[in-house]
């Protein structure tokens, strides 16, 4: 892999500084929707303890609207994950200063100390505005270790600016290694037919992403916001959905793409359109050969794109999902996503499923992660990995 690994580290008696990703969708209440992120990073944390080390760990958890009002807070997630493991877990209500340094300075082998959210700090995410900042967290361990795959596409304080102060010393973790490993082997050798669906927004990262994947698949599959693209560059109304005129043109450069090379690239049949967004909204079913009319959106795919999408997806042996289809969140909304996550869950096929939405979406509608070959943490970083093949967090770790 060329990159300097957790295991090739001597962690006894040693602060190792972790940088997680516990950025945690929240409910309306402030509690944990879906804690996937926090468990995905013990195995990680685990080894570094077993191996006889003090665990410092870092992250963010949204972004601040106003800095100084200290919220979200991250002291959730330490609660998390105090329930998940056996070890003691420690929270301080700051990132950097003297009342971090002195926890640091007393946390013995064996502990485990989570930050308050780096995003409080201007000097995260812009380091170049506070190059203190990185300083002050790179102090605070004796090795760097990034495990926050899903992160790891932002040139941030503490995923690449602190490794200049780890040389020979910044690590990968297992949940990264893992991620990597996977993804090389999904865009290498993928079983055929090998099939993408693709819903939800980042629209123009996903067109991005997309003429890269369709160099190895078979077939593709949009829904959602992905879709709506399509149809309006074919000069079927959509309603009130807008897109950028540069989406526009890398629309119609896939499709002059798919088109040349013969490959299938199929939109839904039909979709459930709503006079809002909102969960009491006022719907209805139309065919997508009429158009969406003005003052409606698209919020699902109906029935008739449901099974004829179950129908193509039995001949798969290897599926690629990401992006929630419809507002999985409303209730109303949340048909289309749920019907084909069922559908995923039954297949045969090795299915690989990645991104926030979609991992909230198999959680919210109870889906077990064990039907699944594997569940990627990343969303824009997935996106970013499967078009370039490195991201700038990876590419500021220790060489080997």
């Amino acid at each position: 892999m060329g990159k300097l690994l957790i295991t090739d580290l001597l962690l006894k008696g040693k602060k190792v500084l972790i940088r997680v990703d516990f950025n945690v969708p929240l409910s309306d209440d402030g509690s944990i929707a879906d804690d996937t992120r926090i468990r995905a990073s013990i195995p990680t944390i685990e080894y570094a303890l077993h191996s006889g080390a003090a665990v410092i760990l870092m992250s963010h958890l949204s972004t601040p609207k106003e800095r100084e009002k200290m919220q979200p807070s991250l002291g959730i997630c330490a609660k998390q994950l105090s329930k998940l493991i056996s070890a003691p877990v420690l929270f301080v209500t700051d990132c950097v200063g003297k009342e971090v340094e002195k926890k640091v300075k007393n946390l013995k082998g064996g502990e485990v100390l989570l930050l308050e959210n780096l995003r409080y700090y201007l000097g995260e995410e812009v380091p170049e505005a506070d190059p203190n900042f990185v300083k002050k967290l790179s102090q605070l361990g004796d090795f760097y270790v990034n495990d926050a795959f899903s992160a790891a596409h932002r040139p941030h304080a503490s995923i690449t600016a602190i490794c200049q102060y780890f040389p020979q010393k910044a690590a990968m973790g297992l949940l990264m290694e893992k991620e990597i490993v996977f993804l090389n082997s999904l865009l290498e050798s993928p079983a055929h037919p090998f099939f993408i669906l693709m819903g939800g927004g980042k629209i123009s990262q996903k067109l991005n992403t997309l003429k890269k994947l369709i160099q190895k698949a078979d077939a593709l599959f949009l829904g959602g916001k992905m879709a709506l693209i399509f149809f309006k560059i074919q000069g079927i109304d959509v309603g009130d959905s807008n897109f950028l005129e540069e989406d526009l043109k890398r629309a119609r450069e896939l499709v002059d793409l798919c088109e040349r090379k013969g490959f299938s690239l199929s939109l839904p049949l039909d979709m459930v359109i709503a006079d809002r967004f909102d969960k009491d909204a006022t719907f209805k079913v139309i065919s997508l050969d009429q158009g969406i009319p003005k003052g409606w959106i698209g919020m699902d795919i109906g029935p008739a794109t449901i099974q004829a999408w179950k129908e193509a997806f039995l001949s798969a042996a290897t599926l690629f999902w990401n992006g929630p289809l419809g507002v999985f969140e409303f209730p109303s909304f949340s048909v289309g996503t749920r019907e084909i996550i069922k559908e995923l869950a039954a297949l045969k096929a090795k299915v690989i499923i990645g991104g926030g939405e979609s991992l909230l979406a198999i959680h919210t509608l109870l889906a077990a992660e064990s039907q699944f070959a594997y569940l990627s943490m990343g969303g824009g970083a997935l996106l970013e990995y499967l078009e370039k093949r490195t991201l700038p967090g990876i590419e500021a770790l220790t060489e080997v």
